[in-house]
């Protein structure tokens, strides 16, 4: 199962949210595509699902994870940009499924926030990739993300206490998935690199053993050639599909 070769970026977008599961989820894949989101006027909000508590590397002690990882994510928004980084409460890093409540809150946050753009973790697996982008959590999310544009967030009907507490039907135009399989739209962000660097090394207690600058140049030349970009150029890979 793969997705649709991707429909062509809207022109008219404003606003674009962001839901991933971890902390440093977006950074890794996207953080140069958010800069230049930026940088062009577009409104960028980011939903953190887990606050990443079972990540590190290093013996810090687990009850100090969570309130880490908020600060770094918040930390490495504002290298890109981003103003508004918002997180979910009662959901625990490795435990995720799209179930009712998890759609329900991201429904919340969509109808909240309004973006005619969503950018999500894939809900497809890839078979090659099981290390990083197949993560279950991203998956779930994923999954929950897509149920949530459609049919929950557009349907008056789903959720109704949402409407109770002024969250009004929103339908999102379209879905930029990250860690797909065959990923084809390719954003040129050669410019935006340094940010992007910038905003993985605030995930210290995630990226501080690595070298971030090393490893990410060659992933995102790779990215560019298979993109047909000029050699020299560095490239992120999405998936965009129209949800109206």
């Amino acid at each position: 199962m793969s997705f649709p070769p991707s429909a062509p970026p809207l022109p008219d977008v404003r606003r674009v949210l962001c839901v991933f599961a971890h902390p440093d989820d977006v950074d890794f894949g996207a953080a140069g595509t958010v800069a230049r989101w930026v940088e062009d006027g577009l409104e960028v909000a980011y939903l953190i699902v887990t606050r990443g508590d079972a990540g590190g590397f290093d013996d810090t002690p687990r009850e100090m994870m969570p309130a880490l990882r908020e600060a770094e994510q918040r930390a490495a928004a504002a290298a890109v940009g981003v103003k508004q980084v918002d997180f979910l409460d009662g959901y625990a890093d490795g435990t995720l499924t799209p179930t009712l409540g998890l759609r329900r809150d991201i429904t919340a946050a969509i109808r909240r926030f309004r973006p005619e753009r969503v950018l999500t973790n894939s809900p497809l697996r890839r078979w090659e990739h099981l290390a990083g982008p197949s993560h279950p959590d991203h998956l779930a999310v994923g999954e929950a993300t897509t149920c949530a544009i459609y049919p929950d967030a557009r349907n008056p009907f789903a959720f109704p206490e949402l409407l109770a507490e002024g969250l009004e039907a929103w339908t999102v135009s379209e879905v930029w998935y990250m860690g797909g399989p065959a990923p084809d739209h390719v954003v040129d962000v050669t410019d935006a690199f340094d940010r992007k660097i910038a905003a993985l090394r605030a995930h210290a207690t995630q990226t501080s053993h690595l070298d971030l600058e090393g490893m990410l140049r060659e992933r995102m030349a790779a990215t560019a050639t298979t993109g047909g970009l000029p050699a020299g150029r560095l490239a992120e890979a999405f998936t965009i599909i129209r949800t109206a």
